[in-house]
């Protein structure tokens, strides 16, 4: 019963804050440890309830129109085969690198989007998108899928910022294309994790129901709020994430 304490209510925030900015992992899988689940068993299981919340928040992004089909699907595929090869060069190579790189990363990008006001705006809402839109976010998607693969925290939050920063989406096309990809890598790795039976299915099942409701109601703040309430959640986020990869490192 302690665990579901610990786990679920933590679960709910992470999917709230997922739905909105990403990064809803840094909440989620810490909750599970915290719970004294094992390594192991706590990301499978975490992948499980994310899986359930990623779906909810989706099919609402896709309710309102924030999904492009084929864009959304070629850079599923670029994000998968980005994943396949930063996994296989998670093989040869320490994430020690990533974290140390992380360390420039991540406040530069929080500086960013501090200074930036209009950082996750545009002015392209219902435009086509051009060729090279369409480029620059498979570029994105392969890049940050191959990130995935190889070290993984944050994926969604950097998909959200380098969309709309660098291939000029506007936000809510941006946030529909990355929850697509986050559904995609959720269920794949959660496949994997099943069939190794790392996953408590009770609990994963019931903090996903939690991840549902958080889901939900991020998804519609989103629509409501889009980018005045993305913005400051995603820097919350990042300033976690440098929290986090800091510790890691010294520890």
């Amino acid at each position: 019963m302690l665990e579901f304490l610990i786990v679920c209510p933590l679960v709910f925030l992470a999917g709230f804050v997922d739905a909105i900015g990403g990064g809803g992992g840094l909440i989620s899988l810490p909750a599970y440890l915290m719970a004294g689940i094992p390594a192991h068993f706590a990301v499978g299981t975490n992948k499980l309830s994310s899986a359930m919340g990623t779906t909810i928040s989706t099919l609402e992004f896709a309710r309102s129109g924030y999904i492009r089909v084929k864009l959304a699907f070629f850079s599923v595929v670029a994000a998968v085969i980005g994943s396949s090869l930063g996994a296989r060069l998670a093989l040869h190579i320490s994430d020690q690198y990533f974290r140390l790189i992380l360390l420039v990363i991540l406040p530069a990008t929080a500086l960013y989007l501090l200074l930036n006001r209009h950082a996750l705006n545009s002015k392209l809402a219902d435009s086509q998108l051009t060729g090279t839109q369409f480029l620059i976010t498979l570029g994105i998607s392969l890049g940050l899928g191959a990130y995935d693969g190889f070290y993984g925290p944050g994926t969604g939050t950097f998909l959200l910022i380098t969309l709309t920063g660098l291939a000029h989406l506007p936000i809510n096309l941006a946030a529909g294309n990355t929850k697509v990809i986050n559904l995609t890598t959720n269920i794949t790795a959660l496949m994997v994790f099943l069939l190794s039976g790392k996953v408590i299915m009770l609990l994963g099942l019931t903090a996903g129901i939690f991840s549902i409701i958080g889901n939900f109601l991020g998804a519609s703040y989103y629509k409501r709020f889009g980018s005045k309430i993305a913005r400051p959640i995603i820097i919350v986020v990042l300033i976690i994430f440098l929290g986090k990869t800091i510790w890691d490192l010294v520890g």
